[in-house]
């Protein structure tokens, strides 16, 4: 009975923090193809929470895998790795 409470929140807050990072992807691509747009009122305070969130683990992982260069393109890794780990950790938590 407490394992499925405490799986259950772990899971909740592992899907939490995935909403986060897609959130975050679309901060990052909206700023990628709108250079000039900078988030206001509730949009500025909710990107400060997705930044706030998502910037120490990736930052983490940047420190251990840098950036993949194809051409003049540099693929972040780091954020692909966070996601599929956050998937993984999901899944393994809601099938305990």
């Amino acid at each position: 009975m407490i394992w499925d409470l405490i799986t259950g929140i772990v899971g909740f807050l592992l899907w939490l923090y995935l909403l986060l990072l897609i959130g975050r992807l679309v901060f990052d691509w909206v700023q990628f193809f709108a250079r000039d747009w900078r988030p206001r009122g509730v949009l500025l305070v909710l990107a400060e929470v997705i930044y706030s969130a998502t910037d120490p683990p990736l930052r983490a992982l940047r420190r251990l895998i840098p950036p993949l260069s194809l051409g003049q393109v540099r693929l972040d890794l780091a954020f692909i790795i966070l996601f599929f780990a956050v998937t993984i950790a999901a899944q393994v938590v809601s099938s305990l």
